[in-house]
C-alpha cells in the first residue's frame, strides 16, 4: 500500500526514475525550458531546484555534489557559469510550470517547465519593484505603517506641486508693480517738458486744469454726504442772488442811455469843442 507516499514514481523503478529526472534536468539547464507531461514536470521541480540552490556557491565541492546527480559536465558548466549569476538574488522558486492542454495521441496533459529568469514575457516587471519596500517583517503593524506613510508622502508632493504656481503669480504681480513704478518717472518727465519756457502757455493751463480736476475729484470722493448737501444748498442760494443782480445792471444801462439823463463817461460835442 502507498499510504502517505507523496512522491510520484511515474510507473518506473527507482533507478529508471532517477535516470529520467537526471536527463530532464540536464535538458532544462541547457535549453532553459522543455515540454513534457504534467506529471513529469511536477516531479522534476523538487529534483532540479535544490541543485540550482547548490550552484549559488561556486566551489569544487558543490560542483562534485551536483555532478553526482547529473553526470553531465556540459550541464554543470552551464549551471555554474551562466545560470547561477542570473538567479543569485532569487530566494527559491527558480522554475515555472505552464499547462499546454492535452496531447492528441493519448490525451495526456502536456506542460512546459522553464526557468523563471529566462522568460522575457513574464519577467518584464521583475526589475520595476517599489523601492520603498526594503525590508520584510512578520509584524502585523509594519506593513500598515508603510502603507499609510506612502500615501502621506504622495499627498505632500501633490500639495507642493499645487503651491508652486502661486509663487509664479506673485512674481508676475511684482513685475507688473515694477512696470507701473517705472512708468511714473516717464510721466514726471513729460510734465517737466510741458512746463519748460519753450512750451506754450496753453500746455500749462491744460496741466493746471487737469491737476485741478484731479484734486476736485479726490475731494469730492472724500467729502461726506452731509457736506455735499450743504454745498448744494449754498449753490442754490447764490444762484437767485446772481439772478437778482442782473436787473440792476440793466437799469443802470438804461439810465445812461436816456436822452434826459447825463450819460456817465460819454462826452458831448460841446465838451469836445472846449477841449
Amino acid at each position: 500500500m502507498r499510504h502517505g507516499d507523496k512522491n510520484n514514481n511515474l510507473s518506473r523503478t527507482a533507478s529508471h526514475r532517477k535516470a529520467l529526472l537526471s536527463n530532464l534536468t540536464c535538458q532544462l539547464f541547457m535549453h532553459k525550458k522543455i515540454v513534457t507531461t504534467l506529471a513529469k514536470a511536477k516531479a522534476l521541480r523538487p529534483y532540479a531546484e535544490p541543485l540550482i540552490t547548490k550552484a549559488k556557491e561556486n566551489t569544487t565541492h558543490q560542483r562534485r555534489i551536483v555532478f553526482s546527480y547529473l553526470q553531465d559536465k556540459e550541464a554543470i558548466k552551464e549551471l555554474f557559469d551562466v545560470i547561477s549569476p542570473k538567479i543569485a538574488s532569487r530566494p527559491g522558486g527558480y522554475t515555472r510550470v505552464i499547462k499546454l492542454g492535452k496531447r492528441v495521441g493519448d490525451n495526456a496533459e502536456i506542460a512546459m517547465i522553464e526557468l523563471v529568469d529566462y522568460n522575457e514575457i513574464y519577467g518584464k516587471g521583475i526589475g520595476a519593484k517599489d523601492e520603498r519596500i526594503v525590508k520584510k517583517t512578520r509584524r502585523a503593524g509594519g506593513a500598515r505603517k508603510k502603507a499609510t506613510a506612502a500615501p502621506a508622502v504622495e499627498k505632500d508632493s501633490a500639495i507642493e506641486k499645487k503651491a508652486k504656481p502661486k509663487k509664479k503669480e506673485v512674481v508676475e504681480e511684482k513685475v507688473e508693480t515694477r512696470g507701473v513704478k517705472e512708468s511714473k518717472p516717464g510721466v514726471a518727465e513729460e510734465k517737466d517738458d510741458i512746463l519748460k519756457p519753450a512750451g506754450g502757455s496753453r500746455k500749462k493751463t491744460s496741466i493746471d486744469s487737469a491737476a485741478g480736476e484731479e484734486d476736485a475729484t479726490g475731494t469730492e470722493k472724500k467729502a461726506k454726504p452731509e457736506e455735499k448737501k450743504k454745498e448744494a444748498a449754498e449753490e442754490k442760494v447764490e444762484a437767485p442772488e446772481a439772478n437778482e443782480s442782473k436787473p440792476d445792471v440793466a437799469k443802470q444801462k438804461q439810465d445812461i442811455l436816456k436822452p434826459g439823463g447825463d450819460p456817465i463817461g460819454i462826452e458831448t460835442p460841446e465838451e469836445d469843442a472846449t477841449k
